[in-house]
């Protein structure tokens, strides 16, 4: 299943299931987590056979941070641990031409948080919520965490939610826009993935270019998401899975697309 010590690798059809496994540390970030689940998600990113990648955490949390007895030395240079160690599993995530859907059972946060945030689709137990709990130990929200809150509910309900350290429970979660669907908790898993094979059934290579061009939208203006949108729809006019999209719409079938 996995060679990985800290993470599971799973393969199912055209997903992947990317399972943090540090149960017994709530799943919390030490230095053999951020290189393995650097190196799982860049195993996904480069597989031509995957489409949709699940991100999840083993047991009764996705990621509670980073973990406190090892991730969190006064003496470590924390901006080098941050840039060079979390960053780069993050990058990966944000710039990968799949969708990556978080399952969140229980509780995300700190950086955990960040990790659930950044991928395309958050899907969340019913027993589930975000914690940003930085002020309580007298940190700021990492992991591009800041951006992200503020990019996804505004800047005043962002500031408000990390100050007060609020456990933002999965209902408010869908109700603000953090994440996209509420399932029950005991079948989180099989039910996120039910939702992947959903989504990897749809044209790849539209796919790829829709996070591409949404990933822009975030930060970029109207204009130059239309010059990015439009050569790509160009190359995408011209692609067999376009043809193919197009025919099983006129023969009233289901399409076969092979990612060309």
């Amino acid at each position: 299943m996995s060679e990985y010590n800290t993470v599971r690798y799973e393969n199912d059809g055209k997903l992947v299931i990317v399972t943090i496994y540090r149960p017994d540390a709530m799943n919390s970030f030490d230095a053999e987590l951020r290189s393995e689940l650097l190196a799982a998600c860049q195993r996904a990113a480069d597989d031509d056979d995957v489409r949709v990648v699940v991100l999840t955490g083993e047991g009764r949390s996705f990621s509670a941070g980073a973990d406190l007895k090892s991730g969190l030395n006064a003496n470590e240079d924390t901006e080098e641990m941050l840039q060079a160690e979390y960053r780069p599993v993050l990058e990966c995530i944000w710039n990968m031409e799949k969708p990556v859907i978080a399952a969140v059972g229980g509780s995300a946060a700190g950086i955990g948080v960040s990790f659930a945030l950044i991928c395309d689709l958050l899907a969340m137990g019913d027993n589930a919520f975000l914690l940003s709990p930085f002020t309580t130990i007298s940190l700021v929200p990492d992991g591009g965490l800041s951006w992200l809150l503020v990019s996804q509910i505004g800047y005043r309900r962002a500031f408000q939610l990390s100050i007060e350290s609020e456990r933002i429970d999965a209902v408010r979660c869908v109700e603000l826009g953090l994440a996209n669907k509420l399932f029950p908790a005991d079948s989180l898993r099989e039910d996120t993935i039910e939702w992947a094979k959903v989504i990897a059934e749809r044209a790849p290579l539209s796919l790829a270019a829709t996070k591409k061009t949404m990933r822009h939208a975030t930060s970029g203006s109207w204009a130059s998401t239309f010059d990015l949108e439009a050569p790509l729809q160009k190359a995408l006019r011209q692609s067999e899975d376009c043809a193919e999209g197009v025919a099983a719409f006129f023969e009233k079938r289901k399409a076969e697309f092979k990612g060309k």
